[in-house]
């Protein structure tokens, strides 16, 4: 199980948990922290035996963004990690999910501050935990920059246009229940709650079919970018041959006999 200074990796049974570790900067991006997530991903993709993803932050925050001096490696260690992100020139894009999206669902447990490169990481995230002082926000365009993660494209997608053109334009902070209520997160928690909800999440998606479940996510994402045509077809060809596995015998015959299935990835 890999992980860095700045990127704890633990498991809790069939979740795979990433934590952002470096609470003094509020997690902001270091070279260590987007190679610990970039692998973290990996391993979450190669290993079957991990069936969802939690990811998180330590210290009462999720992450602030990218720390420029940090990623320009002034005044911190880490050549080895500055030498991974030179060999992959999309290493970055890929740890922070804009250039990835892994095979299994991943469930964000956000408190505190989760904006800029927060926010723009969530939006590459399936299901949303916020707890009730958590803030969202994509403060680029106050800084004269531009939020080039993904979220033009994604956020969009992701909520009304309306509302994304107004986070995406302002600039300004939202509150949790803000967040919720433009669907930007899906639970709003008491403070401190945030992981532990994500993990009752993580633990209801880990008692389904694996196949069906990676299967399913995948179908979701490929139909957004086609018409309904072409997505109901491609629904098909996903879901038949789901029917076909051991997994989909054994959750008939589990609910015929009325136990909890035994599901083996066949």
């Amino acid at each position: 199980m890999g992980g860095t200074e700045h990127l704890t990796v633990h498991r809790e049974g069939a979740t795979l948990v990433l934590t952002l570790n470096r609470p003094e900067a509020k997690n902001a991006l270091s070279p260590a922290m987007l190679v610990g997530l970039y692998d973290g991903w990996t391993e979450a993709d190669e290993d079957d035996s991990v069936r969802s993803i939690v990811f998180t932050g330590a210290g009462g925050s999720f992450c602030a963004g990218m720390d420029l001096k940090a990623l320009a490696g002034q005044g911190m260690a880490g050549d080895t990690y500055r030498d991974r992100l030179k060999a992959d020139p999309d290493l970055h894009w890929k740890a922070m999910l804009r250039h990835h999206r892994p095979r299994k669902p991943v469930i964000a447990a956000v408190e505190g501050y989760c904006v800029a490169g927060g926010t723009e990481m969530l939006q590459g995230t399936d299901i949303r935990v916020a707890g009730e002082s958590a803030v969202f926000g994509l403060f680029e365009v106050r800084r004269g920059l531009f939020p080039i993660g993904g979220s033009t494209v994604r956020l969009p997608r992701q909520i009304p246009r309306t509302h994304a053109l107004e986070m995406l334009l302002t600039g300004r902070p939202y509150t949790a229940r803000e967040a919720a209520d433009i669907g930007l997160v899906g639970h709003v928690v008491p403070d401190g709650t945030a992981l532990e909800k994500a993990l009752e999440i993580a633990e209801q998606v880990n008692a389904c079919g694996p196949l069906a479940v990676e299967a399913v996510k995948a179908s979701v994402y490929e139909a957004a970018e086609l018409t309904e045509t072409d997505g109901l077809a491609a629904e098909l060809a996903r879901g038949w041959p789901v029917f076909d596995t051991v997994d989909a015998k054994e959750g008939s015959r589990a609910f015929a006999e009325k136990r909890p299935p035994r599901f083996k990835r066949a």
